[in-house]
């Protein structure tokens, strides 16, 4: 079977990840060698960007900048190698982050984004993206209960978090084939059932 590239985004606190174990599981199910992996990090180096980026400030473009160095070697090291020997990549989060958070979040220039993206991967896309949609209000409630410390995105404010969802969205709809949007205020059950149908009939 032909290797697939999976992406899952969403703002933070929207449950994605907690969902991407059941997906690899699904994958597995059916004999297939799956590489799990997120962003920014997946590789050593990029692990440290990922620290650098989550804890400390920096100018927008600096931010844009490292975000796709980190997945330049991302794609290098892990991506492309997996894909090549024939298996699947599930990742959290991939270019569709940058587009919401920087550019939908931020301000990037769309421009300054769109060069980025040609250079650092211009004919890979994910086979399949799934945006995990939620009220950031609802979000920010949720992120509350984990008790962890918030890093710098999650310390920011309801309406940084409008912008981005906002910029999913518009990611969503510019490109119907590649992106699903899951209704993330479902129950765990039910996002784990849309998710499987999804993923059996696009991928499998």
């Amino acid at each position: 079977m032909k290797s697939r590239f999976i992406t899952f985004e969403g703002i933070d606190g929207a449950g994605k990840s907690s969902q991407i174990a059941a997906a690899v599981a699904l994958i597995e199910s059916k004999g297939i060698e799956v590489v799990q992996t997120r962003e920014p990090g997946g590789t050593p180096l990029g692990e440290k960007l990922r620290e650098l980026l989550l804890h400390e400030p920096m100018h927008l473009e600096t931010e844009a900048m490292l975000m796709f160095a980190a997945r330049r070697e991302h794609l290098a090291a892990l991506i492309e190698p997996a894909l090549a020997a024939g298996k699947w990549v599930v990742s959290d989060r991939f270019t569709d982050a940058t587009y919401a958070y920087q550019v939908g979040g931020r301000g990037l220039d769309e421009a300054r984004f769109a060069a980025l993206e040609q250079w650092v991967h211009p004919r890979l896309q994910p086979d399949l993206t799934l945006i995990f949609d939620l009220d950031p209000a609802v979000a920010a409630r949720r992120l509350a209960g984990t008790g962890n410390a918030p890093d710098r995105f999650e310390r920011e404010k309801t309406d940084f978090f409008e912008r981005v969802r906002a910029a999913y969205l518009r990611r969503a709809v510019a490109d119907p084939g590649r992106v699903r949007v899951i209704d993330a205020s479902q129950t765990p059950d039910e996002i784990r059932n849309q998710l499987e149908q999804i993923i059996s009939k696009v991928c499998f």
